[in-house]
């Protein structure tokens, strides 16, 4: 066998073993080879720290124990803080998925102290559909390169179009 027909023979394996050692690389995650990659989003509650909020601490205390929350609410006199954990699996190729997502709510008294706590999970949320209609408006809708064309030509913007009436000035 000549040394060219077995480098035609072998190439594609060299390729074929190149491509699979750099892509071994490119992480260390769990499943497809290590090709994704567990990340959290948002706090890490951690069981210890859900376990130091307890009914009559302070904000102070809260806040220092789990950090700033992510969102807060008021209910007049009482309020609310809000920590969210977010588990997701991300491939080297961008694509996320959501594994698992934790809601901390803290309720707080008036006097600013712990009053109650609850944990939500996913199985606690519901899907609702976004509405993606949008309200007719009079008039043509223009691009800003088409707006711009307009102001040099002089074109009337209060002329009447195929869409709407004409607007009085």
């Amino acid at each position: 066998m000549s040394l060219s027909v077995a480098a035609r023979r072998f190439a594609p394996l060299a390729v074929a073993l190149v491509l699979v050692s750099g892509l071994s690389a490119c992480g260390t995650g769990l499943g497809l080879g290590g090709l994704t990659s567990e990340k959290v989003e948002g706090y890490d509650l951690t069981p210890d720290a859900l376990a130091q909020v307890r009914p009559g601490q302070s904000q102070t205390l809260v806040a220092t124990v789990l950090g700033s929350p992510q969102f807060t609410n008021d209910f007049g006199t009482e309020s609310a803080w809000y920590y969210v954990s977010t588990h997701v699996n991300e491939t080297s190729f961008g694509w996320t998925t959501v594994k698992d997502r934790t809601v901390l709510a803290v309720y707080f008294d008036k006097n600013k102290r712990v009053k109650d706590r609850a944990v939500y999970s996913l199985k606690d949320g519901r899907t609702f559909e976004v509405e993606t209609r949008r309200t007719p408006s009079y008039g043509e809708d223009r691009s800003f390169v088409q707006s711009i064309l307009n102001s040099f030509t002089g074109g009337d913007p209060t002329a009447p179009t195929a869409s709407g009436p004409k607007i009085a000035g």
